[in-house]
């Protein structure tokens, strides 16, 4: 083992020591992950963490939506999967704090962690991407997600992989990220309902997966995390699934912050 590889270990530990959960939740460890995944992961996010303070001295960036691509979308022609938002913190480290799935059920909790431990997983593509919202709503941002409470204010636990981008029965990690914008730029929205018509405001636009019959059955049967009874009838029998994306989500802020560019880093 190199002392380049133990540093790496060693660096590991200590995000994963400091990482913390807004609301206690059952972890799904049942296998750890491998030496190559764990040097390749904390090597992600060293680069990211590099690209981040290089836009926070530059510009003052200090809240970014960060984008990772834990499992192959490419036949529903997405590219990520799975959105956070990163802040940096008082004392320097960038932390993110985003939606999970507990062990593949339908049930999720909302967990702060360091970059480290959000890149420490079996990850489909070893890349990153971040956009930063405007001056005035990462200021917003950065107080919120500081607050535990506030943070988890639009939080549903009810937890749907494909959930309706306009439903409020279930709710996707994606889907909690934009909520929570929402919240964070118009603090009266104190419902889902009000930060979804915010955001339709504001023109976002859900991806459409094209989700056939018989790939709905498999998954509502052999899945505890996925569901299709929250989308409207006509819509779900035309094969048309509209759900919250990364990469709609990544568009949407591109245009929402007039044009500033997606950010990419390669692991």
């Amino acid at each position: 083992m190199t002392f380049r590889f133990t540093h790496i270990l060693m660096a590991a530990g200590a995000l994963l020591a400091t990482a913390t959960a807004v609301k206690a939740g059952q972890r799904c460890d049942a296998a750890k992950p491998s030496p190559n995944v764990i040097e390749r992961g904390m090597n992600l996010a060293q680069r990211t963490a590099a690209a981040l303070d290089a836009a926070h001295t530059q510009s003052g960036t200090r809240v970014v939506l960060l984008a990772r691509a834990g499992q192959d979308l490419s036949k529903y022609g997405q590219h990520f999967s799975h959105v956070g938002w990163a802040y940096k913190t008082p004392e320097g480290p960038w932390r993110v704090v985003h939606k999970l799935n507990e062990c593949g059920s339908d049930q999720s909790i909302i967990s702060r962690q360091g970059l480290g431990e959000f890149f420490l997983d079996d990850l489909w593509r070893y890349e990153a991407a971040w956009l930063a919202p405007t001056p005035e709503l990462q200021d917003a941002l950065w107080t919120l997600l500081q607050d535990n409470q506030h943070a988890g204010a639009l939080h549903e636990r009810r937890y749907n992989m494909v959930s309706y981008a306009w439903g409020t029965r279930y709710q996707q990690s994606n889907q909690w990220a934009i909520e929570t914008l929402a919240l964070a730029a118009e603090p009266t929205a104190v419902r889902r309902e009000q930060a979804q018509a915010w955001l339709r405001l504001k023109d976002y636009r859900p991806a459409t997966l094209r989700i056939g019959a018989l790939t709905r059955l498999g998954g509502r049967i052999t899945a505890g995390n996925v569901a299709f009874d929250d989308h409207p009838s006509a819509q779900r029998f035309a094969d048309r699934i509209d759900t919250v994306t990364a990469d709609s989500v990544l568009q949407w802020l591109q245009r929402l912050t007039a044009g500033a560019g997606v950010q990419h880093v390669n692991g």
